[in-house]
């Protein structure tokens, strides 16, 4: 299933812009479903410490696409415990 559902996400819920020079991560979390969900996967992940922007691709019935910019690399156990956090779980690859 490939298909999109436009919900009109991009103005309803603003992403953290991702700055240049950043180190930049990418990673799958399933089980968003809307806005909410994104809402609260980008609140968690940016009070990780050194990161400076987050941005979801919201990929509803699928695994959604989160890009993080931070200062370092972050440990990967720091991030799933946001994503866990936040109520979703982090996919084994992003799609």
């Amino acid at each position: 299933m490939n298909d999109r559902i436009d919900l009109g996400l991009r103005e309803a819920v603003a992403s953290t812009p991702l700055p240049e020079g950043a180190v930049i991560q990418e990673i799958g979390v399933t089980g968003m479903t809307c806005a909410h969900c994104v809402r609260s996967v980008t609140e968690e992940i940016s009070e990780i410490a050194g990161v400076q922007g987050v941005s979801v691709d919201l990929r509803v019935g699928d695994v959604s696409r989160v890009t993080i910019a931070s200062e370092t690399p972050l440990a990967a156990a720091l991030v799933r415990d946001a994503v866990e956090e936040a109520g979703y779980t982090l996919a084994a690859d992003p799609a």
